[in-house]
């Protein structure tokens, strides 16, 4: 089964300044969602480096002209990609699939292109905010009982989660 593939729009800020944010980017949990980072000059893929960060949590890193996941947290594990050939062309994008709840962060974009003399290091940032997805109950029906949407079997585990993850941020938060 195919899973549909959600870009997300995002918010450009014009000129941002150093320690700002790059971008904001919006989901609703579940969906895939690109976070973006390009860079003009990619430099030679095969010595540069690449990391998807939040603060010192790696959540994706590419060098050696591969991904190298071993250090990946695992709650990124299987969700991240890269767009592999595009990066050449510069786009070093970040493909989150799955999002979840607590995936909403301030995600860092750090390129270290290499050359034969010399070498150039890119940062920038993208914050990402994940949102519950719309509530699918609809009205009581005339017997008084409430009707769901109809969901695969599959659903109900990340339903439980989201309903489960939703409970903990109205009692903790």
């Amino acid at each position: 089964r195919e899973t549909a593939l959600w870009m997300v729009t995002c918010l450009l800020f014009a000129s941002p300044r150093r320690g700002q944010l790059d971008k904001t980017c919006h989901a609703v949990v579940g969906e895939t969602v690109v976070l973006p980072c390009s860079t003009s000059s990619p430099g030679e893929l095969s010595t540069s480096k690449l990391y998807w960060q939040i603060d010192l949590v790696i959540v994706h890193f590419f060098h050696n002209g591969q991904d190298s996941l071993q250090l990946q947290d695992r709650r990124y594990r299987g969700r991240t990609s890269l767009f592999l050939e595009q990066m050449e062309r510069g786009n070093l994008s970040l493909k989150l699939s799955d999002a979840q709840l607590q995936d909403s962060a301030e995600y860092t974009c750090i390129y270290r292109a290499t050359g034969h003399r010399s070498s150039k290091t890119q940062k920038s940032k993208v914050k990402l905010i994940v949102s519950a997805a719309p509530s699918t109950e609809r009205p009581s029906s005339p017997s008084g009982h409430s009707k769901m949407s109809s969901r695969s079997p599959a659903d109900t585990p990340r339903l439980a989660a989201l309903l489960l993850g939703f409970h903990l941020l109205v009692t903790l938060g």
